[in-house]
């Protein structure tokens, strides 16, 4: 992971929606108005699908609240999860984390993605703002059963067929997870790709799984409700 502070301002405008010159080349104006430091030092994210629907990320940027870039080619593993077969559970879990972290909450990630039953590369960004900022820094009104706080501190990205993602806060003890809004979310595919056709695998990077065959026949693509 490298972390840079040089950027075009071009870039802000296209995904803050900034117009000040007088801003941090890489905040909006929400997030140069805060101290928006986390009580917990970092959050990460995660990526999961559907357990017989996988998919791989291969490359991501996180653009963080105070103006830094986070480039990641080295990412955690994309979780399938097995609670989601034909839709999405409500206890979303990303796993584990070792590389997908960033010390402060996020202005703006990018991510390509394959998806293996699509055999397509796809292009997600999604933009955020200062409700999930806020969420992020406020602790849960439960607690673990030691007492100690409940953070917000992952953010979990549902990767479903045609390139539908869905964003959530993952809970502690089997709540339901925190369904996140974006300020935008967006996926690319094909001549659309801007960021990650760079990242296009001719072929695809994923052979036959026996058991995702298995698990489509006679069914209908998507293959599930994944909204």
């Amino acid at each position: 992971m490298k972390k840079h502070n040089v950027l075009t301002f071009a870039l802000l405008l296209a995904i803050a929606g900034c117009s000040s010159q007088k801003l941090h080349p890489l905040q909006s104006k929400q997030a140069a108005s805060g101290d928006w430091s986390l009580p917990y030092g970092e959050w990460s994210f995660s990526f999961i699908t559907p357990y017989e629907l996988p998919s791989e990320v291969l490359h991501a940027r996180v653009i963080d609240t105070d103006g830094y870039l986070y480039t990641f080619n080295t990412l955690d593993s994309t979780s399938r999860d097995s609670e989601s077969v034909d839709k999405w559970t409500d206890v979303a879990f990303g796993g584990s984390v070792i590389f997908d972290k960033v010390k402060k909450p996020p202005q703006y990630i990018v991510f390509c993605w394959e998806s293996y039953i699509d055999q397509q590369t796809y292009e997600t960004s999604a933009v955020f703002g200062p409700d999930t900022w806020l969420r992020m820094k406020t602790p849960a009104d439960h607690t673990f059963r030691s007492g100690a706080p409940v953070w917000y501190k992952n953010i979990t990205f549902g990767l479903s067929p045609g390139g539908k993602v869905k964003v959530w806060f993952p809970d502690v003890a089997g709540r339901p997870s925190l369904v996140v809004q974006p300020l935008k979310l967006r996926t690319r595919s094909g001549k659309a790709l801007t960021l990650c056709k760079d990242y296009v695998v001719p072929g695809g990077t994923f052979n036959v799984i026996p058991s995702t065959q298995d698990f489509i026949k006679g069914k209908t693509y998507p293959y599930g409700n994944w909204e």
